[in-house]
């Protein structure tokens, strides 16, 4: 028997391989990856609305990505044998006064993930959790890319000033991923 956030559950079958303490942390960060989905989103249809196709594009895959995170969370979860368990997830912003201001909410976004997920590492470490520090080593390799992407992303649109038709023209030759990103597949 283990106690999840705010619930008890029993494991059918096993034994979990990670600790209670773990998996509460696990299940606050698939909140955070699907907090990040609903955010990309919303700023996927921003860039809709203002009719720029290629940025719209890139935070759609962008939200289709922090969906996949969210679900990798919720497998490892089970796989350990411990419950899923979705925390409140808080509305997204919606309105945005600029590409600017939309694409620097994003990276900041993603350094903070880079925060928790090294906190997720951190608390493997103490607890000396090899499953789970191996499991996240592939968040700590993602959130690079993540974070470097997105600041190369900034910058091309600081650059571009009130003319973002040049990163939508960059975006539609790179195949909607900044150069960063594109290196590393």
């Amino acid at each position: 028997m283990f106690q999840l956030i705010g619930a008890s559950s029993e494991r059918k079958g096993g034994e979990m391989l990670i600790s209670d303490k773990m998996v509460a942390a696990i299940n606050k960060q698939i909140g955070n990856e699907f907090g990040a989905f609903l955010q990309y989103v919303a700023i996927a249809a921003y860039f809709g609305n203002e009719s720029l196709p290629e940025l719209a594009k890139h935070f759609n895959q962008q939200a289709m990505e922090e969906r996949q995170h969210a679900m990798k969370f919720v497998n490892y979860v089970l796989d350990a044998g411990g419950l899923p368990e979705i925390p409140a997830i808080p509305a997204p912003k919606s309105r945005f006064s600029s590409a600017e201001e939309a694409v620097k909410l994003s990276l900041d976004w993603e350094i903070t993930v880079t925060k928790q997920i090294n906190d997720l590492v951190d608390l493997a470490g103490k607890e000396n959790d090899h499953t789970s520090h191996t499991f996240l080593q592939w968040f700590v390799n993602e959130q690079l890319e993540e974070v470097s992407s997105m600041d190369m992303l900034l910058k091309m649109v600081k650059r571009a000033g009130t003319n973002l038709l040049f990163v939508e023209d960059y975006l539609a030759r790179r195949g909607t991923r900044p150069a960063a990103a594109a290196e590393a597949t």
